[in-house]
């Protein structure tokens, strides 16, 4: 078994990586156990014992002032990570206001062009790799930005991506660097955001060509989790969704960022395609909607109205209201990701990995292949893929499974 795996992390100070830090940390010590963390020790995964974490952050701060300011974790929890927390300082970040305005820092490069960004990154990234063992991943646990024109030609041409660095473009995000720095360098990469990085169609294609795995994007935790368990379970019984309003209220720096009107865009559409690809027709009625609350902090709470009709076309209500931690329940699939990533990596498997859709609101795709979306297919293409099938397989497997 593979025993070491470094994992940079862009937005190391948030709420989710500093309590996937300090997990692995308690873990190492004994004082955690496997509790939410879905893989467990499968053959083929790195140990959670053999995770190391480094990354960027605009905020210069370590991760155990991270993890107090957070409030995720209790007292004892901080006290026993409380050395290893320390220790873990963020690398200078690449920002842009203009993609991100809602959350921004001072612990960043200054008025570098993108190729100079770039070789930054890869530096980190090399040096990085090589502390911790030879193997690393990227995960983009970053602030969401805004949604550029995805037509742009610079998006869909490798020649016209890089003539683009080249010029350094303003339309090329920093979550467009930090994927094409990891592609270069050979990091598996994985898109925990709704932001348009990994999912470039250039950046597709320069990863398929140089063998590094992708995933993404946008972390299925709560909400969204809920729904792609339920409405398989509604459409196998024959109740039609006349109906379902979603609402989000969180108080964290997520939140935060959501407060700018295009990042909160970006994330709602990766919310919003789920129902009617689970179904098979069009739920008018779905709405969903993201509320900024800071006294809430990382305690979220998702509430949903489900209308359905059944037999005789009898009208009936469903109310799900699930408080959660965010960051409790993206921490682990931010880990699974990183180890799942790794395994591709050490496979030989390069491109889009199909078969992590399990983890995200919005998965990517092979072009002109249907989004899965619900839990049961995606579950099902997951265990066939790390039982050490062929992708292909786990495709067909999710497909057979769906018809």
């Amino acid at each position: 078994m593979h025993g070491q795996l470094g994992v940079a992390i862009v937005g190391l100070g948030g709420a989710v990586a500093s309590t996937a830090a300090a997990g692995i940390e308690l873990l190492k010590l004994g004082k955690a156990d496997e509790t939410g963390l879905p893989l467990g020790d499968l053959p083929g995964l790195v140990p959670y014992t053999g995770m190391t974490f480094g990354g960027w952050d605009l905020y210069a701060e370590d991760l155990l002032a991270a993890a107090k300011h957070h409030k995720v974790l209790d007292r004892d929890q901080i006290d026993d990570a409380e050395e290893a927390l320390a220790k873990i300082k963020p690398w200078p970040a690449m920002g842009d206001a203009s993609f991100c305005s809602g959350v921004d820092g001072e612990h960043r490069h200054g008025d570098l062009s993108h190729r100079e960004k770039i070789d930054c990154l890869i530096e980190d990234l090399v040096r990085f790799r090589e502390e911790s063992g030879g193997s690393a991943v990227l995960i983009n646990l970053a602030s969401v930005e805004r949604t550029p024109d995805r037509q742009n030609p610079i998006y869909h041409i490798k020649e016209a991506f890089e003539a683009a660095l080249d010029a350094s473009d303003p339309e090329i995000s920093p979550a467009m660097l930090y994927a094409y720095a990891a592609i270069k360098c050979g990091v598996p990469y994985g898109n925990f955001t709704p932001s348009f990085s990994g999912d470039v169609p250039a950046l597709i294609a320069m990863a398929e060509e140089a063998g590094v795995p992708l995933a993404g994007k946008d972390g299925k935790t709560g909400q969204t989790f809920m729904k792609t368990v339920l409405a398989p379970a509604f459409r196998d019984r024959a109740l039609r969704i006349d109906g379902w309003y979603s609402t989000n209220i969180l108080g964290n720096r997520d939140g935060e960022a959501l407060n700018e009107p295009n990042s909160l865009a970006s994330k709602i559409e990766t919310k919003g395609d789920v129902l009617n690809s689970i179904v098979g027709y069009d739920v008018g009625s779905h709405l969903v909607q993201i509320n900024y609350y800071k006294p809430r902090g990382d305690e979220k709470e998702a509430w949903d109205n489900i209308d359905v009709s059944g037999f005789l076309g009898r009208p009936m209500q469903i109310k799900l209201n699930f408080l959660c931690r965010d960051s409790v329940l993206a921490a682990p699939l931010v880990i699974e990701i990183a180890r799942c990533l790794d395994l591709a990596k050490r496979r030989g498997e390069g491109g889009i990995l199909e078969p992590l859709g399990v983890f995200f609101k919005a998965p990517m795709t092979q072009p002109g292949q249907t989004v899965q979306h619900a839990f049961p297919e995606q579950q099902a293409a997951l265990q066939t893929w790390l039982a050490g099938e062929t992708m292909q397989q786990s495709y067909d497997a999710a497909r057979a499974a769906a018809e």
